[in-house]
Formats: structure tokens, sequence, C-alpha cells
């Protein structure tokens, strides 16, 4: 009888976990749609002080930059299925608690929710590396597209969900679409069971080298300055988009639309970026992301009519995805195998730490300064990670072949 060869079964487990991890991104890639667009609302209606009621979202966003930490131990000490799981659990119970709260019309219990909702968060986004798990170089940036896909499915579940379920508890408004986040959360629990060890685990002792040492090398800077712009900028110039429309005269429903436009665009490369990225290389679409990013912002400054807002908002879609996915596969060429939760989790905590920051202050400087301005900073922004990326890029090109 013929053995099986372990590198093809260990191919086939990579690609089976990358599949399921893509599932499973559709129904927690659901959650932050799901808050994000109703938790101004139900700030509103809560919060005493009105001035508070983005808080819940901004809140939503420092748990997913607070959360990326503990998530990573957890993987460390229980691996990838386990953590996960819990971290699901966690999800449904922010969504049982967010439903509760709005019931019992308790804002700070809301904002608790929500903060919660974002430590699930960080496990979900931490499935893109999770894909990657004991995949060979050639197929790393094409597990985390198949990820990304399921994000995708996860922009359409999350607003579908609140549309069905927002008035499903009689006279409380969006206590139903919190249970339903719950629901999701709990349907991926089933669907994270099938994840399966790779034939070829990463070591996950305590050994490798100490994190400065990693943190010192020009190309792990490189990656993270790249994930910090792509979706520190692309959160900046996103949120106050929906609010400079209608200060422009547009409908929400106009403004809504555009949300929408850009959040496809967001992930439907996604399709196809993995391949791109193994024909033209890691740092090439990565520098292809950001000069969409600072396209975005030339269209925005030609014109304030609803064309300009959607279109740049288009580009400024392509251009995170392009940048984010490339930026996450430069990443996994930065760390060995007993490295990696380490390592992943000091770069989600920096570039999701970026983007708390850009939702606390991107309302606040459209207010003080003007969207021309939020547009202008894309270019600086850009520049900063362009000329390293431009550096690296040549390197790898003149570097001889193996």
């Amino acid at each position: 009888m013929t053995q099986a060869n372990p590198q093809a079964l260990n191919d086939r487990t990579v690609r089976r976990n990358a599949l399921v991890l893509s599932c499973a991104q559709a129904l927690g890639g659901a959650s932050p749609a799901i808050v994000i667009s109703l938790g101004g609302l139900v700030g509103q209606t809560l919060a005493s002080d009105k001035a508070l009621a983005t808080l819940p979202v901004s809140l939503y966003n420092l748990g997913l930059a607070l959360g990326t930490i503990p998530a990573a131990m957890l993987m460390r000490r229980l691996g990838r299925r386990a953590a996960y799981m819990l971290g699901a659990a966690l999800g449904a119970g922010a969504g049982l608690l967010g439903a509760y709260s709005i019931t019992a019309s308790w804002f700070a219990l809301f904002c608790l929710a929500t903060a919660i909702a974002g430590m699930y968060g960080a496990c979900v986004q931490s499935y893109r590396f999770g894909a990657t798990d004991g995949a060979d170089a050639a197929f790393r940036a094409r597990a985390i597209s198949w990820v990304m896909v399921g994000g995708l499915a996860g922009a359409v579940i999350g607003p579908q969900t609140v549309i069905w379920t927002r008035d499903a508890i009689g006279a409380i408004p969006f206590a139903g679409s919190f249970l339903g986040q719950a629901g999701l959360a709990l349907a991926a629990i089933p669907v994270l069971m099938l994840l399966r060890g790779s034939a070829r685990p990463a070591a996950e002792q305590s050994g490798g080298r100490p994190l400065k040492e990693i943190v010192a090398s020009s190309r792990f800077v490189v990656a993270v300055i790249a994930g910090i712009v792509s979706f520190g900028m692309m959160s900046f110039v996103m949120t106050a988009a929906p609010i400079a429309m209608v200060a422009c005269g547009h409908t929400v429903g106009e403004a809504a639309l555009g949300i929408q436009w850009h959040v496809l665009a967001m992930f439907a490369p996604s399709f196809f970026t993995g391949r791109l990225i193994s024909r033209f290389g890691k740092e090439r679409i990565t520098m292809a992301g950001l000069i969409l990013m600072a396209v975005s912002g030339t269209v925005a400054l030609a014109g304030l009519s609803v064309a300009h807002f959607w279109l740049s908002l288009v580009f400024l879609g392509v251009g995170w995805n392009l940048g984010f996915i490339g930026a996450t596969a430069l990443v996994t060429d930065c760390y060995r195998p007993e490295e990696r939760t380490k390592v992943q989790a000091l770069n989600d905590f920096l570039v999701f730490g970026s983007v708390a920051l850009a939702s606390f202050s991107s309302g606040k400087l459209l207010n003080a300064a003007g969207w021309e301005t939020i547009n202008w900073l894309l270019y600086p922004a850009v520049a900063i990670v362009l000329v390293p990326l431009l550096w690296q890029s040549g390197r790898v090109a003149r570097a001889p072949a193996a």
C-alpha cells in the first residue's frame, strides 16, 4: 500500500483550515457591521449626554485593540481552535449583554457590551494569520485572501441581520439585532470545531528571539507601518465620510449607500489579491494599495458631488484591501514558527490601536478642520510608508535566487 505524501496531506489541511476560517470570518465579520451601524443610534437613545452617542463604537475599536494580547496568550496556551471557540462564546455573551442593556436602558452596560464585542473581534481578526499556519510561503498570501473573502460575506450578513431583526422585540428597537449578533457568534462555534492541526505545526514553546530583536528588524517595522497606514487611514476617512456627505447636503440614504459601496470594495478584491501578490510580490501590491488610497484623496478633493464621494470611497476600499492583505503577508515573513503568536499580537495591537485612535479623532478633526483636511492627510501618511517599501522592494528584486 502506498503511503500518503505528508506534504500533500499538510497542504490539504492548510487549504481546509483556510476555508473553515473563511466561513467563520463570514459569521464573525458580521459583528462589527452590527455594532458600528447601530452603536451610535443606540448610544443616542440611551446616553444622557448626546455628545457620548458614538462612545460605544469607539469602545468597540478600543476593545479590539486591547483584546489582541489576551487572545494571543489564549492561542499560545490552548491552541487556535480552543481560543477561537472561546472568543466566539465571548461574542455571543456580548450580544446578549447588548440586548439586555438596551431593554434596561442602561448606557454604561451597553458600552461594556460593545467593548467585549471588540475583544471577540480581536479573535476574528486573527483568523487571517491562523489560515497561514503550516502553509508554505507561496500559499500564505492566498490563504489570507480566502479568509478576507469571508469578510465580504460578513459585510452583507451584518446589515441584513440588522434589517431582519431590528424590530423583532416589540417596542424595543435594535435589541433583536444584538440577539442576532449573539446567534451568529454561536453559529461560528461548530464551524471552528472543524479546524485541524497541520502536519507541520508551529512550535509554541517560550523559545525564539526576544521580541525587541524582531521589532528592530526593518522588514517588521515596514510591515507594521504599512498595516497601520492602510487600516488606520481607511478608518479615519471612512468614519468622516458619511458625516461630511450629510453636511454637504446629501441625504442619509446616499451616505449609507456610499459606505455600502466602500465595504464591498474593501472585500471583493480578496478573490484575486492573493494571486496578485504571488505574481507581483508583497511589496508591490502593498504599494499599489497605498497609491490607490492617495487616489481616493485626490478624487475627494476634486469635488463634493455624490459621485465624488462614492468614487473616492470605492478607491479607498480597494486600496485598503491591497494594502492590508499585502502588509499582513509581509508580517508572516518576519517570524519563526515559535515566535508567531507574540509577533502577530504586537502587530494587531499596533494596527487596531491606530484604528481606535482614528475612530476617536476623525469626527473631531472633521468638525475643526473640514473634509478637505481629512483627505490632505492621506498624502503624507502614504508617503511615510511608500519610501521604505520602495527601498525594500528594490532589495528583494536584487536578492540572488536561492
